[in-house]
This record gives C-alpha cells, sequence and structure tokens, in this order.
C-alpha cells in the first residue's frame, strides 16, 4: 500500500474515533428519557453503532483468494 492511502486510512480512523468520542459525550449527556421511546436517543445509539461498524471495516484485514492461495488458513501455496 502506498504511504498516502495509509495515511487516508488512519486519517478516517482518527476522524471516526473522534466521531464516537463526540456521540458518546452527547449518549451520556443525553437527558434520562423512557428508554425504548425517545426517538432522538435511539437515532444516537444507531449512530453509534455505525461508526462502531465503520471502524471495524477499516481495520478488518481483507483476504482476496487467488491460485497459489484459495483459503485464508492455507498459508502455502497450492499446487
Amino acid at each position: 500500500m502506498s504511504e498516502a492511502f495509509t495515511d487516508c486510512v488512519n486519517l478516517a480512523k482518527g476522524e471516526l474515533r473522534r466521531a464516537n468520542q463526540l456521540l458518546q459525550e452527547e449518549i451520556r449527556s443525553y437527558p434520562t428519557p423512557i428508554s425504548g421511546c425517545d426517538a432522538q436517543f435511539n437515532h444516537l445509539l444507531a449512530e453509534r453503532q455505525k461508526i462502531a461498524r465503520a471502524i471495524g471495516a477499516l481495520e478488518t484485514t481483507v483476504f482476496v483468494p487467488n491460485p497459489r492461495s484459495p483459503m485464508p488458513v492455507s498459508g502455502i501455496e497450492s499446487r
């Protein structure tokens, strides 16, 4: 991977982590509602899940099969 690409991915992860912190602070300071009945609070929780999934997607190693390595566990060239 090129340095510029890696820098962009790291920047994206940092921004998502910052967004997650801000969202956590907003959730923490949210006035106590009736949990399942507050649409705005539920929206904040949904946004938190989206951010967590986005961070996870950026941190996940993706396996791309090819003729020499058809499965992630193969590790050795298949012939």
